[in-house]
């Protein structure tokens, strides 16, 4: 199997061509310096359902996400070590409760993120 690498620097590699439409090879490298945090499906949505919410429950994420308990539990897990949001733990009439907030170092990872890939968008689409 071959690395991405050598296919980016193959002659052949329409990449590396630049020419026609065709991405060049400096913009490819910028699609590395992704947020690959924020990048993964379920976290994006994550994020980006906090982004337009004040706060979000387990339960109210899990629903709007369709995502299993264990799933949605993890990747809130990373979103809150990376400190992109907060998570609250509580009892309500005795149930746990637990809520999420977009924290303003995951506003600001999104407003990242939403502009690079608006970026590379404009980019693909001049060509």
């Amino acid at each position: 199997m071959a690395s991405s690498r050598s296919q980016v620097s193959s002659p052949k590699s329409p990449v590396a061509r630049g020419k026609r439409g065709r991405v060049p090879l400096s913009r490819t490298a910028d699609a590395q310096r992704l947020d690959r945090l924020i990048h993964e499906r379920t976290r994006l949505a994550v994020v980006s359902a906090l982004a337009v919410n004040d706060s979000l429950t387990f339960r109210e994420l899990k629903e709007l996400l369709r995502a299993t308990d264990g799933n949605l539990s993890v990747h809130a897990r990373k979103l809150e070590q990376a400190g992109y949001v907060s998570c609250t733990k509580a009892f309500e009439e005795r149930i746990p409760k637990t809520t999420y907030r977009l924290t303003s170092a995951g506003r600001r990872a999104l407003d990242r993120y939403l502009n690079h890939m608006e970026a590379l968008i404009r980019s693909t689409r001049a060509g």
